[in-house]
């Protein structure tokens, strides 16, 4: 039998010129950062290291009008990271474009994945 989900999933990167780009990997960053109030903590959650995590969080900061995380470094009281208004407005207008996508391409994802051979054995 196969190995494929019975459920697909759609990935949404919307690309805005340059290296300006926002999709799944961001999006789920913005998500555990505003979890966890921690952008360390984000980026352990993710596999990923701090360093790329803030770069990334870096090219986000700079591609909107306003920031999308603001962080204060650690020390005695501790740091932290939260999720600004236009952060968890850019959040909320990805993850709702991407509902709409799915939903827009719900047949033709099932129709695809009806013409998906099977792969006996997982090989």
């Amino acid at each position: 039998m196969t190995n494929r989900s019975s459920h697909p999933t759609l990935s949404l990167r919307i690309r805005f010129g340059g290296d300006d780009m926002l999709g799944p990997g961001r999006a789920e960053l913005l998500e555990r950062i505003s979890s966890t109030g921690s952008i360390a903590a984000a980026a352990r959650d993710m596999g990923m290291s701090y360093k790329r995590a803030w770069m990334l969080i870096e090219t986000l900061n700079a591609m909107f009008r306003a920031p999308v995380v603001d962080s204060s470094r650690g020390g005695p009281g501790g740091g932290g990271a939260i999720l600004t208004e236009t952060g968890q407005t850019v959040l909320a207008q990805y993850r709702a474009l991407e509902a709409r996508a799915i939903a827009a391409g719900a047949e033709e994802i099932s129709n695809l994945q009806a013409m998906l051979r099977d792969i006996p054995d997982g090989k």
